[in-house]
């Protein structure tokens, strides 16, 4: 293994324009660099990797499959090193043209995008953020936070590091408003117990507020289709004889369009609380701090419809 204090960051800023470009020439063009010293470093990340990387193709290159999957490992190592050095002892917004990078479910994103945006178009206009999903193999790790400025995820759900709440919701129950089970607008225990579901995942090994909810009313539920997170719910469910647990916000937006009805039902719902987490280390770079507190502000736009502004800067250990 490769003693990585010896390694020459150049070559990682190299050899990313040469997967780009699998060009010498251009790939020197997009560093800032002659073609042979793009040739001397491009025999350097040969040794390197016991692989050619980048073979003669008539007139051009081709990447080999080593190359190839190196892709997005170097493209996930610049965007590191990038917010690495983004971290200054100061932050202007109104200067700033850094890029953050936030992790959410599906749910936390139709909710705050459209709020965030607005946000920082007002006290930030050079500013972007790059929105992804919640990594769906485990439970949110250390390095999630570190690859990320903030991850949005429920409160009190194993996620580590720092945390400022945001925003909350309750579960309800969705069903379509043709359902037979229905009376008066609530379902059951028997019913519950005898319908199918529409569940929702977040990966292998993540227990849900409603996991939880069903296993606390001795109910097992019976899978009828599993989806990625909570938004293709309200879709799986309208038209069928199914049913699903929705965070309410949810189950309002698209009640009346799908035909859906938000039942009662004997089981006292779960609380949702969505919360900004970080990894420790950041907790001292003033451009997140900044952030949290814009998305504190986002928060109030989605729970009260105010934009009150916000001098703290509150957080507490996970």
């Amino acid at each position: 293994m490769s003693d990585v204090r010896k390694l020459d960051l150049n070559l990682v800023v190299v050899l990313d324009a040469l997967l780009a470009e699998r060009n010498l020439t251009r790939a020197g063009e997009q560093v800032g660099m002659t073609q042979p010293a793009v040739s001397g470093a491009l025999t350097r990340l040969r040794e390197l990797f016991d692989d050619p990387l980048l073979e003669r193709e008539g007139r051009g290159f081709v990447l080999t499959p080593r190359a190839e999957a190196l892709i997005p490992v170097v493209a996930e190592c610049m965007t590191s090193v990038h917010r690495t050095f983004d971290i200054l002892p100061t932050f202007d917004p109104a200067t700033s043209t850094r890029t953050f990078l936030v992790s959410a479910s599906d749910y936390v994103l139709a909710e705050i995008t459209s709020p965030l945006l607005s946000v920082l178009q007002r006290e930030a206009p050079h500013t972007r953020v790059e929105f992804d999903g919640l990594p769906v193999t485990d439970m949110v790790s250390p390095i999630d936070l570190l690859r990320r400025d903030v991850t949005i995820a429920g409160a009190g759900r194993g996620v580590p590091g720092k945390r400022a709440s945001l925003f909350s919701d309750r579960y309800v129950c969705i069903v379509d408003a043709g359902n037979p089970a229905l009376e008066d607008g609530a379902l059951s225990l028997d019913a519950l117990r005898r319908l199918r579901y529409v569940r929702s995942v977040f990966g292998p090994h993540v227990s849900t507020h409603v996991d939880d909810m069903l296993s606390a009313a001795e109910i097992v539920p019976r899978t009828a289709v599993t989806v990625q997170g909570f938004m293709p719910v309200p879709f799986a469910v309208a038209g069928t004889p199914w049913v699903g647990w929705v965070p309410e916000r949810t189950a309002n937006r698209y009640a009346d369009t799908l035909g859906l009805v938000i039942a009662r039902t004997p089981i006292a719902p779960a609380v949702l609380v969505e919360a900004a987490h970080w990894h420790p280390s950041k907790s001292d770079d003033p451009a997140l701090q900044w952030l949290v507190q814009q998305l504190r502000r986002a928060a109030e736009l989605v729970e009260f419809g105010a934009d009150p502004l916000d001098d703290d800067f509150a957080d507490e250990d996970a």
